[in-house]
């Protein structure tokens, strides 16, 4: 319990790349795509994001529910759903 509400504090107050940049949904938008050219990109760019994410998980040495909470609360927000 006491990792998890450590990694909830992280993702809460941590600031994260991801959140500077524009997120997928917002980019797929103004790139005007749709059908399978937005899933494709979309798929894309999750995928991208997860790599990130877990990167940035590995860099403040985070492991279990710690890591998992912090991973997807990160890629949510860089998708942006």
């Amino acid at each position: 319990m006491r990792i998890f509400t450590l990694a909830l504090s992280l993702g809460l107050t941590a600031g994260t790349p991801a959140l500077a940049a524009e997120s997928c949904k917002a980019q797929a938008t103004g790139k005007k795509l749709a059908g399978a050219a937005m899933t494709s990109f979309m798929t894309k760019c999750e995928r991208d994001a997860g790599a990130a994410c877990d990167l940035q998980a590995g860099e403040r040495k985070l492991a279990g529910a710690a890591k998992t909470s912090f991973t997807k609360k990160c890629v949510s927000d860089a998708v942006g759903s």
